[in-house]
């Protein structure tokens, strides 16, 4: 039976341990110290590293990780991230013999060029990077807003029991900021009470659901009218066009507070 752990970094960051009580795989290791912690703290030996995209937060703790064990390392195809030693693109699987763990890939570009997200469709987890948060995206340092909506498009059309493990604990941030959107969402203002209610004790909002996602995630919901129209509203749009819709809704957020 597969777990996933997950280790608390820097100040929102969550690092991802898939492991079977012996053997364990780690999800975007920006710093090796907590990691190498719970592997301690666990008795677990590390047998792959899996990187979704280049960014520091997600790839510092790398090179000390090897230090400590020879293990391939899996990451993007088209990032130049140098400890690769397995690039990976969309239509490719691998497969953590340790773990009898199967992982599809997809390419998810827009937060950065070469952004991949992980698949276990036994599992029905998504390890999706900082592509979707819990109500959120990532912001577009790379990518256009085309990329970006198809990418979130590819990850939408997953189940909706799948598990979404993003990187970072901005679910109320993002909540906050989808109230805005649609003040009028049953659905997202019940989830807010129910994220809030973890965060007051202590507890992650993460894993999220594509299903939940769907329901209450404004950057998987841009072509709804509503959406459009309260944007226009606001002063943030004046064309419907879906796009132009995805583009006003995440140039808002950027500067919302």
């Amino acid at each position: 039976m597969l777990t996933v752990l997950a280790v608390p970094a820097f100040q929102d960051n969550y690092l991802w341990l898939i492991h079977d009580g012996r053997h364990a795989v780690v999800v975007d290791p920006g710093d090796a110290t907590p990691i190498l912690a719970a592997l301690n703290a666990h008795q677990l030996s590390l047998a792959a590293i899996l990187l979704t995209h280049h960014h520091a937060d997600h790839v510092g703790g790398v090179p000390d990780l090897l230090a400590n064990f020879h293990v391939p390392v899996f990451g993007p195809r088209h990032e130049a991230i140098p400890q690769i030693t397995d690039p990976l693109s969309e239509g490719e699987s691998i497969t953590i013999p340790e773990l009898s763990l199967t992982l599809d890939v997809l390419d998810v570009p827009g937060h950065t060029k070469g952004h991949i997200a992980y698949i276990a469709p036994r599992q029905q987890w998504l390890f999706c990077g900082d592509t979707l948060f819990a109500g959120g995206c990532g912001r577009l340092f790379e990518g256009t807003p085309e990329q970006m909506v198809d990418s979130l498009s590819k990850l939408a059309a997953l189940p909706d029991a799948t598990q979404v493990y993003c990187s970072h604990e901005y679910t109320l941030s993002n909540l906050r900021f989808a109230r805005e959107v649609e003040p009028d969402n049953i659905a997202l203002n019940a989830r807010i009470r129910a994220e809030q209610a973890k965060r007051d004790c202590g507890l992650p909002t993460i894993p999220s659901t594509i299903g939940l996602e769907r329901s209450t995630n404004p950057f998987l919901r841009f072509h709804e009218p509503a959406i459009a129209e309260r944007l226009i509203a606001l002063n943030h749009l004046s064309s419907r066009e879906p796009i132009a819709v995805f583009t006003a809704l995440r140039q808002w957020k950027n500067s919302y507070r």
